[in-house]
């Protein structure tokens, strides 16, 4: 016996974008903000990173590229009759930049305090033009 059943255009669409896009959107959506700020003899790069652990946080110099990784996992989401919620993103992410010449990348240092990593960055001298002598030969 074949029931008939009433089409809902809005409800498909949803599951349409959900199945299509939700998963994506999702984990793609976790950047991170990020502030960097400048002074005299050093630099500081904000993370935030609310609800990670140091252990989970992941911070690399290689080639002048400093590299922040890290992955906020699914903590708790809210299930009734094929109704699933959750507003927070989560994921991973990865958030590079490249490094000034004048940064010393062996001195980095780095905490979290409050959801928010820091990462201060010492300077170095600029390094200065170096004179080649031209020989005849």
């Amino acid at each position: 016996m074949t029931t008939i059943s009433r089409w809902d255009p809005f409800a498909e669409m949803n599951r349409l974008h959900d199945q299509l896009f939700s998963r994506v959107t999702r984990e793609e959506s976790f950047k991170p903000a990020i502030d960097i700020h400048e002074d005299e003899d050093a630099y500081s790069v904000d993370v935030e990173v609310p609800g990670l652990k140091p252990e989970d946080i992941h911070v690399d110099v290689e080639k002048n590229i400093l590299t922040v990784r890290g992955e906020r996992r699914l903590s708790r989401e809210d299930k009734k009759e094929g109704y699933r919620r959750v507003e927070r993103f989560y994921g991973s992410f990865t958030r590079s930049f490249t490094l000034p010449e004048t940064v010393d990348a062996e001195s980095i240092e780095a905490k979290t305090t409050d959801g928010v990593l820091t990462l201060r960055l010492p300077k170095r001298p600029a390094p200065g033009a170096r004179k080649i002598s031209v020989s005849t030969s």
